[in-house]
């Protein structure tokens, strides 16, 4: 009987010291609307190089995959991961995220469909 109880003893102390497991991390925040639009004066820096991702299976055929890309925020690039959107129509085709010259500024133009 006390070699049963000893050999428990063991188990239970390793799950105790693990501890719960951590929480799920938060998702990304998701990208802003078309509307969205952020003007700047003169030239803005160029982005960041591109993060390489790798792109999972799609869920379905009608989904395209939208690259990740560094998106303009608060005066700096925050990189958005890629993700699936379900195309809106067949025909539809992605106009990915980026700076417009209007006169001496620029806007940033998210990416949407046309």
């Amino acid at each position: 009987m006390t070699s049963r109880i000893l050999a428990v003893v063991p188990f239970f102390a390793l799950t105790i010291a693990c501890g719960p497991p951590p929480p799920p991390a938060p998702p990304p925040p998701a990208p802003p609307t078309a509307e969205a639009e952020v003007v700047v004066e003169g030239e803005p820096a160029p982005p960041p190089p591109v993060v390489v991702e790798t792109v999972p299976a799609p869920p379905g055929p009608e989904f395209f995959w939208v690259p990740g890309y560094h998106r303009w925020w608060g005066g700096r690039y925050v990189w958005v991961a890629g993700r699936y959107e379900r195309r809106p129509h067949p025909a539809a085709v992605w106009e990915p995220a980026h700076w417009e010259a209007r006169g001496p500024r620029h806007v940033w133009i998210e990416g949407h469909w046309r």
